[in-house]
């Protein structure tokens, strides 16, 4: 059994869209869909911050890629998502049209970007530290764990003082890789629901179709229905992001074959890591 995965944000556009017919459609189709052109980085609009570019970016790249494979005769049995990845995973399973993927990301991402006029937010990776020592970081400063990608792999999201606050407690608790991102917002925490009002009204803008595939959320690893999609575009801003969970559980479902569907080889390189922990 096949599954797609798909990635959220990006951390840097160092992947070029292939010149197919693929790449330059779905170049096309965000250039008009948003006014930005992930290719050249030149946003018409002249709006849109450095992380909705990469936020777009990732998206275009994901549906170029799917479109790669298609052409192939590659389709999945199942679609697993993380972060922002949720976007064009719906479009994949045609849930959602490609435009609108793009569109949501670009909307949801403005919003977001006004978090940061009033705070400086920051994303901080921990890795080769325990659960319990990484989550008694964030609670002791106020921040909260984002991603929960394997065992030892965790990013801590919230206020970039506090982060790095976090980021040195848990250097100091053995830590063996740390590094902190500037973001615009407090991605996946409950400080997301000071502009949840805005958010919900954009979610409830779009129609959604039943996903073609099961489609599984990274919240609780149950597959996404029509009617539960706008409730979920929601609370997986507001909640972490559970990888491992969702890796394990596609395995379990029947997944034997893994391909992840965008920029870069981030899941896969999670997979090979919860794979050597399980075996």
């Amino acid at each position: 059994m096949i599954c797609w995965m798909f990635p959220g944000q990006p951390l840097r556009h160092n992947q070029l869209f292939p010149e197919t017919v693929e790449g330059t459609g779905i170049i096309n189709l965000c250039r008009d869909a948003t006014g930005f052109d992930p290719s050249t980085w030149q946003d018409y609009d002249g709006l849109k911050s450095e992380h909705i570019r990469l936020q777009l970016y990732g998206t275009a790249f994901s549906l170029c890629r799917t479109r790669l494979l298609r052409s192939s005769g590659q389709e999945p049995d199942m679609v697993i998502e993380h972060s922002m990845g949720i976007y064009a995973a719906l479009a994949a399973c045609d849930c959602i049209s490609e435009r609108d993927a793009l569109d949501m990301t670009a909307r949801v991402g403005s919003v977001l970007s006004r978090m940061s006029e009033d705070k400086r937010y920051a994303l901080g990776c921990i890795i080769g530290l325990g659960c319990p020592s990484v989550e008694a970081a964030a609670a002791n400063h106020g921040i909260y764990v984002a991603n929960y990608n394997t065992s030892s792999h965790f990013l801590l999201s919230g206020e970039r003082s506090r982060i790095l606050a976090a980021v040195e407690e848990c250097a100091a608790a053995g830590a063996f890789s740390l590094s902190v991102f500037d973001c615009d917002a407090p991605l996946h925490t409950p400080l997301v629901m000071a502009v949840a009002t805005e958010l919900e009204s954009i979610f409830s803008d779009y129609d959604y179709a039943a996903p073609r595939v099961p489609l599984l959320d990274h919240i609780g690893q149950e597959p996404l229905t029509s009617s539960r999609i706008p409730a979920f575009l929601l609370d997986e801003l507001l909640s972490p992001v559970w990888w491992q969970l969702s890796y394990k559980a596609a395995g379990k479902m029947g997944a034997t074959s893994f391909v992840e569907t965008g920029a870069g080889d981030a899941l896969k390189k999670f997979n090979r890591w919860i794979d050597s922990e399980t075996r």
